[in-house]
């Protein structure tokens, strides 16, 4: 008797232990990392990874609804350029083409949401296009 308490106990516990670490999930756990930094002015694809930061592994099927890349960066926030998403066999990559038509410093700004997670990471990435 006394040895199906403790397992009922030890049951419990750690039933309890599993929701009160899913309840202090935060979206500020998420970030979006570009997979390279430079990339050559013109037509390009974007590549940018989604990571759980204490755990360091890739997030898929996050769904982005919001995107936009611009010059921001170099006080020409009117200069955008198209970003269309393209497929990528990489969990938790997600690419984008685009066309740099200008060499400088260029803003990615992507609002996405997170399966199973309440909120929006919201994220703007500063890349350089080069000559």
């Amino acid at each position: 008797m006394k040895r199906t308490s403790l397992c009922a106990v030890a049951l419990g516990t750690a039933l309890l232990t599993t929701i009160a670490t899913s309840a202090l999930a935060d979206i500020r756990d998420y970030e979006f990392q570009l997979v390279e930094k430079e990339l050559k002015q013109g037509e390009a694809v974007v590549s940018v990874k989604l990571v759980h930061k204490p755990s360091g592994r890739a997030i898929r099927d996050a769904v982005i609804f919001a995107k936009r890349i611009d010059m921001g960066p170099d006080k020409m926030e009117a200069m955008t350029a198209p970003l269309e998403p393209v497929p990528s066999t990489e969990p938790g990559v997600y690419r984008f083409k685009t066309d740099l038509t200008m060499a400088g410093q260029w803003a990615l700004s992507l609002g996405a949401k997170v399966q199973g997670e309440e909120g929006t990471v919201e994220t703007k990435l500063i890349l350089k296009a080069t000559p």
